[in-house]
């Protein structure tokens, strides 16, 4: 059984990495500010960047991209986990908004 070797990143590769957090940050914010403009698309955007940053922060910052597949699995369920309970939210909100 072979083991493979990753080369972990790059100081150069963590400032672009913190770029790109950055640039997903200001369209948060953005988002948050022209939600009226927006509309029924800020609540699904929203969710997919923050998706979108935590694979980026999990995968890199806290290096689970190096680590052993279980570890991944814990992360993600976690996320899948936060995921359904915003939905739960959100279903919860839209619905007292009904009646």
């Amino acid at each position: 059984m072979s083991e493979i070797h990753v080369e972990h990143p790059t100081p150069k590769k963590y400032v672009q990495i913190a770029i790109v957090l950055g640039v997903l940050t200001a369209i948060e914010i953005a988002l948050y500010y022209t939600e009226d403009i927006v509309g029924v698309f800020t609540d699904p955007l929203l969710i997919i960047l923050a998706v979108g940053k935590f694979v980026i922060v999990v995968g890199w910052f806290m290096h689970l991209r190096f680590e052993n597949k279980l570890i991944n699995r814990f992360f993600t369920g976690g996320m899948i986990l936060a995921l359904i309970l915003f939905a739960i939210v959100m279903f919860e909100r839209a619905s007292a908004n009904f009646f």
